[in-house]
């Protein structure tokens, strides 16, 4: 343990610069996560879903279905088997967006990944089991334990929660809520302030 906190300890001369730079590094750190509004992806809230604009068809069609009075983005597409699980998969797949759309890597129309597929097939179950087991629905509906065990969802459904529209192009004007600007009042209000100094 000696050895390894002996490797680990700079040399005399360079504590103070490597001081320096660990602070710098650790305080850009958390200034990304302040910009990046972090602590908002720990919420249910759909507004945060928004954070990136590629997100503005998604958000403007699941604003217009019947899912939004009972059901946030993350009860369908955020396994629920555990709160382990729900949170795992959630800063995975938060990760593999934001890291695409930083890079600019963002295609134009957005599919579901294979994994993401599969967690949203399980939350339909998981909110519609009552309709899926009806034994009335059972006795009625021509070929209904085939209709509803042997498929996915969404080869019926298609358009629910989303509508057809999944590219940016195709609502150009979505009306969706603005983020908030990432610039503190005070330096907003400096900025007035020089802008009118100098005119």
């Amino acid at each position: 343990m000696r050895k390894l906190f002996k490797f680990l300890t700079p040399p005399p001369q360079w504590k103070l610069p490597v001081l320096v730079s660990l602070g710098i590094f650790v305080g850009l750190g958390f200034y990304v996560l302040y910009l990046s509004k972090a602590a908002s992806y720990l919420s249910d809230n759909p507004e945060t879903c928004v954070n990136c604009h590629v997100m503005a068809p998604q958000f403007a069609t699941y604003q217009h279905s019947s899912h939004r009075e009972v059901a946030t983005c993350n009860d369908c597409h955020v396994p629920h088997n555990n709160v382990f699980n729900k949170y795992f998969f959630k800063a995975k797949d938060g990760l593999r967006h934001a890291s695409m759309f930083a890079l600019r890597m963002e295609p134009e129309v957005i599919f579901i990944l294979e994994e993401g597929k599969k967690v949203v097939h399980n939350n339909c179950i998981r909110c519609h089991s009552q309709t899926l087991t009806d034994p009335k629905l059972a006795s009625q509906v021509p070929m209904h334990a085939h209709n509803t065990q042997d498929r996915v969802c969404w080869e019926c459904h298609r358009e629910v929660p989303h509508g057809r529209v999944n590219s940016l192009s195709s609502v150009p004007n979505a009306r969706i809520p603005l983020p908030e600007s990432p610039v503190p009042d005070w330096l907003q209000e400096y900025m007035k302030e020089s802008k009118l100094e100098n005119e």
